[in-house]
């Protein structure tokens, strides 16, 4: 793994208001940061969800390192690098950290605990990966895609930058949609204006893949999965399917597009459902 940013789906309504959907993956440590830009709506892969297993694997093989080391000073930036001794010193503190956590995390297994805790120890060295879908942009590039952030994140927003600006929107026309995930031998013209097309995008974005946790693609898994997510109120996946919003107004977060999650009762708080 390492870092990367690709379009997944990019389409402008008739109103000329674009929605883009990106994956997106960087270091973990840099996922609040991340998440504090409220316009966007988002899905990551879940340490609860990935088989602890998995997950040692990737951490021992693929193993998030910082690229560089800025050495301590006041203030929240790094100024100076740090040389190339220190550097390899602090490269080899990192690993040996990765080496105890794994140690640490394959005891909670033995003892049989879950992976919703054994997996947190290991977040510090993971990669992440993120669905998220936004039509306002700019303020979340010109924060990120800038040398004053933490490098980590500037890298990334770098790379959705570039992506953003190489990628050419689709027109949706009223009543079409914006399908995440959806295949191309899936948009056949009929499919994708379905509702079993709709359940399905946001079941994968929910899964931040088109492919299973057992890396297959199974339609029945998807709507089996919508369900459980509408029936639970976890509703956060069916915010990246949207229609064009008629008058190019905001609904939600955002700008002249209705996502598929305000199609249901009592989105906003299912504490009201009786």
């Amino acid at each position: 793994m390492g870092y990367g940013a690709r379009v997944v789906a990019d389409s402008v309504a008739e109103s000329g208001r674009r929605l883009v959907t990106m994956e997106v993956t960087f270091p973990r440590l840099v996922l609040a940061e991340f998440n504090t830009h409220r316009v966007f709506s988002r899905n990551s892969a879940s340490s609860r969800a990935i088989p602890i297993k998995k997950q040692l694997v990737r951490i021992r093989e693929e193993p998030f390192v910082p690229a560089t080391w800025g050495l301590n000073q006041a203030g929240m930036q790094a100024e100076r690098e740090a040389d190339e001794e220190t550097a390899a010193a602090a490269r080899t503190a990192w690993l040996v950290a990765r080496d105890r956590a794994v140690e640490q995390a394959e005891e909670l297994l033995r003892l049989g605990i879950h992976k919703q805790l054994a997996n947190r120890l290991l977040e510090p060295f993971m990669w992440h990966t993120v669905i998220v879908t936004a039509t306002e942009w700019s303020n979340f590039f010109a924060l990120r895609a800038n040398p004053m952030a933490q490098p980590e994140i500037n890298q990334v927003a770098t790379l959705m930058l570039d992506a953003y600006r190489g990628s050419t929107p689709v027109t949706i026309p009223a009543g079409g949609w914006h399908l995440p995930l959806l295949q191309p031998e899936e948009r056949d013209g009929t499919f994708e204006h379905s509702e079993e097309a709709r359940r399905i995008s946001a079941a994968r974005c929910a899964r931040v893949s088109y492919l299973t946790h057992d890396g297959t693609r199974d339609l029945e898994a998807d709507l089996g999965l919508y369900r459980r997510l509408v029936d639970g109120g976890h509703l956060s996946p069916l915010e990246h399917v949207a229609t064009p919003e008629a008058d190019g107004a905001w609904v939600g977060n955002f700008h002249g597009w209705r996502q598929l999650r305000k199609t249901i009762p009592n989105e906003q708080d299912f504490g009201l459902v009786s």
